[in-house]
């Protein structure tokens, strides 16, 4: 028999949630995708592109016209210029994107800091490519990073440190200040960052988004990577793309080829005509799901659940400890069974299953869905 590379990996938490979900014909907030229809016109575009012929390969790094809207979108919103032709990637989603930069970057041995509660898909592109991950601790409850922790994990072996700004599962949104922090950090090193922000366009209360590539510090060493799915709700294209300075978007090149070489030509199309045509959409994106987040809330109002802030993403995280005296993923399962609402454990994004008993909801549903669930959680 071989021996596995990923012997501690089994069927990720969000596939195992979304089957009992169906099998118990329960609401299904766990897993991150919405219950509503993407833009008619995003929609109209495929079908228009795909009729005109656009159905063979496009180029390896993306068509122009998607790569020039990109480029065009980031130096609007972030000042930060990237150049279309050697500057900017079209990916086959965001967990391509992350693994390919750290396929490009990381050599067996060397150390990736990255923060827990951590993204599920991190850690196995580490340890895939012979690195290892060093854990940072988001502190609880508002999953803020330590940086004086941070400082005191980086050591001559350091080869990158992976961010996640807004933060899933948490719904924390980085500041300006952990910004600064992190970029003072890898100053005079050779530490590169990757900085997961999918959901850049979904942060609230009227707090900006810091994207790295506000910061030439981090710009100059950084893979920043954003996604059309949670933008345009269409989770299901698996399309997103990378931003990176020339000589490291040629490493990542390198890689992209070779793991996807390109990604659904019409797609890229479409979203390249509605970028164009629509650009407020984005712009108004954090204001639509504030409203989600803020109805949900409502709903759990006299529940015997504990909301945790959110400032940022769909995800709204909540303790059980008045419900129960169970470890989560023991909660979530029966949540899903007896009482129809299916959640995510947050113990499940912890390296040693650190149990605070917290779980995520996912709050990209229709009214209707998020009230439905609401009522089935208010009798627990």
């Amino acid at each position: 028999m071989f021996s596995s590379k990923l012997p501690a990996v089994g069927t990720t938490i969000f596939t195992v949630m979304s089957r009992l979900a169906v099998e118990h014909g329960a609401i299904n907030l766990s897993q991150g995708f919405p219950d509503f229809a993407s833009p008619a016109r995003l929609l109209e575009r495929v079908t228009h592109h795909m009729q005109a012929g656009a159905n063979q390969y496009p180029p390896m790094a993306g068509v122009a016209s998607l790569r020039e809207a990109i480029a065009a979108k980031a130096e609007r919103l972030y000042g930060a210029r990237y150049h279309p032709e050697s500057e900017v990637t079209v990916t086959a989603g965001a967990t391509q994107a992350i693994y390919t930069a750290i396929t490009a970057c990381v050599q067996p041995g060397d150390e990736v800091i990255v923060f827990a509660p951590v993204y599920d898909s991190y850690v196995p592109g580490i340890e895939l490519n012979g690195g290892r991950a060093i854990f940072a601790r988001l502190r609880y409850p508002d999953y803020r990073p330590d940086w004086d922790e941070v400082r005191a994990l980086i050591t001559p072996r350091t080869r990158m440190i992976i961010i996640n700004s807004p933060h899933n599962p948490s719904g924390a949104v980085w500041s300006a200040e952990d910004m600064a922090a992190l970029e003072a950090l890898v100053r005079d090193t050779k530490i590169i960052v990757v900085s997961d922000e999918v959901y850049e366009h979904v942060v609230f209360d009227g707090a900006r988004h810091e994207s790295v590539a506000r910061y030439p510090g981090l710009r100059e060493r950084s893979f920043v990577i954003s996604s059309f799915g949670k933008t345009y709700h269409v989770t299901g294209w698996k399309i997103a793309y990378c931003l990176a300075p020339k000589e490291l978007m040629a490493e990542f090149r390198k890689a992209h080829q070779f793991i996807v070489f390109t990604v659904h030509h019409p797609s890229q199309l479409a979203l390249a005509d509605f970028m164009t045509e629509q650009p407020e959409f984005a712009d108004e994106l954090a204001g639509f799901y504030q409203a989600k987040r803020d109805f949900f809330r409502l709903q759990l109002d006299g529940s015997r659940f504990s909301l945790l802030s959110c400032a940022g993403t769909y995800f709204q995280l909540a303790t059980y400890d008045a419900i129960r005296d169970e470890p989560d993923t023991a909660f979530v399962q029966r949540l899903t069974r007896e009482h129809g609402v299916a959640a995510i454990p947050v113990s499940v994004f912890f390296p040693d299953g650190e149990d605070r008993r917290v779980i995520r909801f996912c709050f990209a549903k229709n009214e209707a869905t998020l009230a439905a669930a609401g009522e089935r959680l208010r009798s627990l």
